[in-house]
């Protein structure tokens, strides 16, 4: 017989996976000293991370490196119930002087990290692309419907967004061949809206031609905390059929911190320029619970159907009347059993 302690923690994991897994997706702009040091901010940013089961942080730009670290003691100094995260920080990436660092915090007892690497932006006659490389971590998780996946992390540079957003393809070929993955999370602050990804410039993006990526955020959503904006900068797509599949409908969304927690956008604003986005996994339970109370005609339509909120127009007529082709989250399903 356990312990009452860890009972506790034992059941509030249980309920806590059944819920599903929340993954996020945060630019934080500008996150360095002054940032760190304004009390009601960070208030704001560890609200945020506390929702999140992982979330990857942006533009942090501490040279010190005690983004983190101060993370880590507000967000585990009165952890009562025994759920604490740890973190993985990349380099400081960028050209020149410029330097910013991609973090992944996460709720250990949910997820652990299996390996990681930085891409190496080398290739022969296409060097230097990425402005900041991604720092890419395959995570595993025995909570979840699908066990392990892999996330790609990006922030680009809004005058070569177009070029950074297609070169993950070629991200996606190198991880999966360097581990042999097969589900794959691309996210972050794509800048892949308005004037930085004009609707002309779609075409050159493998990431929305090839139909074997899902996009969960789509064009017409706004993740811009500024009134006066509505970009649909921040993203999440995925790739691989078991972690679409896996997918709790209508997860999917940017989350409005300024109204979730009533703040006044000039508040808003001091903490970020962005909203994060996010998206939940299923539970491992909830997911075989699903599939064995169906018939195997059940079964089909709800791997066809289950994820139907379209989130991109599936047919858009192009130049000259001719149709062109636009994936949204339910055709990608469909798609991928032809």
């Amino acid at each position: 017989m356990c312990e009452p302690r860890a009972c506790l923690l034992l059941l509030l994991l249980s309920v806590h996976s059944a819920l599903g897994l929340r993954i996020c997706s945060f630019n934080v702009r500008s996150f360095g000293e002054s940032k760190k040091e304004n009390r009601n901010t960070m208030d704001v940013i560890v609200k945020v991370i506390k929702r999140c089961d992982i979330i990857l942080l942006m533009e942090i730009k501490d040279s010190n490196n005690m983004i983190c670290p101060t993370l880590m003691e507000k967000l585990n100094g009165n952890s009562r119930r025994g759920i604490t995260y740890n973190y993985v920080i990349s380099s400081r990436l960028g050209r020149n002087t410029y330097k910013e660092q991609y973090a992944f915090l996460y709720k250990e007892k949910l997820v652990s990290v299996k390996k990681r690497y930085l891409y190496h932006d080398y290739q022969a006659g296409d060097a230097d692309v990425f402005s900041r490389e991604p720092f890419v971590i395959w995570f595993q998780s025995p909570y979840t419907a699908v066990k392990d996946f892999v996330i790609v992390p990006l922030h680009t540079t809004p005058d070569t967004s177009v070029k950074e957003i297609d070169e993950l393809a070629d991200v996606y070929v190198d991880v999966k061949r360097r581990w042999k993955a097969e589900n794959f999370i691309f996210m972050g602050d794509f800048n892949a809206g308005c004037s930085y990804v004009p609707k002309k410039a779609w075409k050159n993006i493998r990431l929305r031609t090839d139909l074997g990526f899902v996009w969960l955020i789509g064009d017409e959503e706004d993740t811009t905390v500024k009134s006066s904006t509505k970009c649909a900068y921040d993203r999440i797509v995925l790739r691989g059929r078991e972690i679409v599949s896996s997918v709790v409908p209508k997860s999917n969304s940017v989350f409005n911190f300024q109204k979730s927690y009533a703040l006044t956008e000039e508040e808003a604003l001091g903490v970020s320029d962005h909203f994060p986005v996010e998206f939940k996994l299923q539970s491992s339970r909830a997911f075989t619970n699903s599939k064995k109370s169906l018939s195997p005609r059940k079964k089909k339509k709800l791997e066809l159907h289950q994820l139907s909120l379209p989130l991109l127009p599936c047919r858009e007529r192009g130049p000259g009347g001719g149709r062109r082709s636009v994936l949204s989250l339910h055709e990608g399903i469909q798609f991928r059993r032809k």
